[in-house]
């Protein structure tokens, strides 16, 4: 009927214990979020900052670009090769502008596209890429990088 008043303190002093482990470890958990979030965001940022400051044009040279007629005649077919002079960007989804120009310099037919694959830092690329219809009265053409993707490594 009566009970001894010394169990009781023990019992109120061991919940008062695991109370106190677990806010503990609430507050543990809470704090390690927190770091590993704000660690993660200010990598982010500092990747994106570094990311900023990539130039495809600069970083991408053409080493070689040829133009020449599919077979039929009609379409323009160009071999590119892509070096990536950057030590620290690989660039994807390059887009490019090809310009068609006639006898007297007046712009005939101006297309873009995009190559797929990536370069990695120091790395060349080659590719072929079938243009357009082949303006007729072209007296001369260029190839040019116009863009990039970068992606820091």
């Amino acid at each position: 009927m009566f009970e001894d008043p010394k169990e009781d303190k023990e019992l109120q002093l061991h919940k008062g214990w695991i109370a106190l482990f677990v806010v503990i470890a609430v507050i543990l958990v809470v704090v390690s979020l927190r770091i590993l979030t704000k660690t993660t965001a200010k990598g982010s940022v500092q990747a994106a900052a570094a990311t900023a400051t990539a130039d495809p044009i600069k970083d991408l040279k053409i080493q070689r670009a040829t133009m020449q007629k599919d077979s039929f005649g009609t379409t323009a077919v160009w071999l590119v090769s892509l070096a990536n002079q950057s030590d620290k960007f690989t660039y994807s989804e390059i887009t490019y502008q090809t310009e068609y120009v006639g006898a007297d310099n007046r712009l005939i037919l101006q297309n873009q596209g995009t190559i797929t694959g990536s370069i990695a830092p120091n790395e060349e690329h080659s590719t072929e890429i079938r243009d357009t219809a082949y303006p007729s009265g072209t007296a001369w053409y260029r190839f040019k990088v116009t863009g990039a993707k970068a992606k820091l490594e």
